[in-house]
């Protein structure tokens, strides 16, 4: 089985996450598809699957006789789709021998035009792989695991020597929860890799430092027609708070190494307000005094009002993994290696967000992150060739087998 046949298939089931749930996994929808896997992976042979009382689903492919010596590689991906956009009902459109140029997504009417999707370009001649327009795909990170599910049984089926071969796939990804009851220990990898990335070719790891700001304004509503030196409208004193940070530091107006604020969600009225923001920086140093900025921000407006008007709340979530990484190169390094003899070209760009091996990083499992070849994720325009998949395959055969 090609490994955008079981993209087709994983693609239909619906497994977004909830930010706003405390269980965990957040949505029961996403056991269907992690116990789908541990059954796929025991009909493949692997050894203990099982999906643990957290949603983390497991599975272990013992090394080959003679190989045991071999350090355990694992690989990772995650099930959830983001709730940025709708995940249900998903009917994915394959378009075989794509000419290159715009597409016609039938089920909502809007166009995957190469103006906006310059990379379609590149695509040209292979079996394009698109939503319909009323979803997304759910690539992200669905071509992740059909790409080591189609791995993991080419290894089995050539008879390729190899060491320990271990797989997770994690639910609440998405949402920031993928790791937080990842068992490092039992899984038992000496490193791994996710396969969350996007462009054929990619491998990833430097990523932002990453924090969420919540911000809660305190106002004092009277009368406006009496209102003089007493009221304290929340709702303007919010704008206040933004207007304090720098106006440029914003996703719109950064790439590369340059970190930001991002607003993203704000309501209020002249009672009370709240903005909340995530705070990046792949640098920790500044990382730190972007928080800093933050915390001077509300201390002025506080200053300016003689009371607390604003309460902040920040609390980290993850870690540039490069801090890991770079005592742990060769595994860069073999990744390079698997991606060249796999078709593909090599590079490397600052990965402006991070994944679960931020945290697995930090959490003593090394963990860059791979290329699945897909594009545009987290909404209507998501789209991925199966050839690119084959490739990002072979990448992984190649590290399960050769390349460690």
């Amino acid at each position: 089985m090609r490994a955008y046949e079981r993209l087709l298939r994983y693609a239909v089931v619906y497994t977004t996450s909830d930010p706003e749930s405390k269980a965990a996994p957040t949505t029961a929808r996403q056991l269907d598809l992690l116990n789908m896997l541990a059954d796929e992976m025991k009909q493949l042979g692997l050894v203990d699957t099982h999906v643990d009382e957290f949603g983390v689903c497991y599975g272990w492919l013992p090394a080959t006789p003679g190989m045991e010596d071999q350090p355990a590689v694992g690989f990772i991906a995650h099930v959830d789709t983001a709730p940025d956009f709708n995940g249900e009902n998903v009917k994915p459109q394959i378009i075989k021998n794509y000419d290159g140029g715009d597409v016609l997504l039938a089920g909502s009417g809007d166009k995957l035009t190469v103006e906006e999707f310059p990379t379609l370009a590149g695509l040209k001649g292979m079996t394009l792989i698109t939503t319909d327009g009323t979803s997304l795909l759910g690539a992200d990170d669905k071509a992740g695991i059909a790409e080591i599910m189609t791995a993991i049984e080419n290894v089995i089926a050539s008879g390729t020597p190899h060491g320990r071969i271990c797989l997770a796939f994690t639910p609440d990804e998405e949402v920031g929860a993928g790791v937080d009851h990842f068992d490092v220990e039992k899984f038992g990898a000496a490193y791994a890799y996710t396969l969350d990335g996007g462009m054929e070719g990619e491998v990833s790891y430097e990523t932002f430092n990453a924090a969420l700001a919540k911000v809660h304004i305190h106002g004092l509503s009277v009368h406006p027609g009496s209102s003089k030196d007493t009221m304290i409208n929340a709702a303007l004193v919010a704008m206040e708070f933004n207007a304090i940070l720098p106006a440029c530091d914003t996703p719109r107006n950064t790439e590369m190494y340059e970190g930001f604020f991002h607003l993203t969600d704000m309501h209020g009225d002249v009672n009370e307000a709240d903005l909340q923001y995530i705070i990046r920086d792949h640098s920790r140093e500044i990382f730190e005094k972007r928080k800093h900025m933050m915390e001077q921000a509300a201390a002025i407006i506080n200053a300016r009002y003689g009371r607390e008007v604003v309460t902040l709340a920040m609390r980290d979530q993850y870690y540039n993994m490069e801090e890991v990484i770079r005592t742990q190169m060769h595994l860069v390094e073999n990744a390079y290696k698997a991606v060249e003899q796999a078709g593909m070209k090599p590079f490397t760009e600052p990965m402006r967000g991070g994944t679960d091996g931020c945290r697995l990083s930090f959490m003593g499992l090394p963990t860059p992150n791979l290329c699945t070849g897909g594009f545009a994720f987290h909404g209507r325009f998501e789209h991925i060739a199966a050839e690119s998949m084959d490739r990002c395959t072979k990448m992984v055969e190649l590290l399960m087998t050769t390349c460690r």
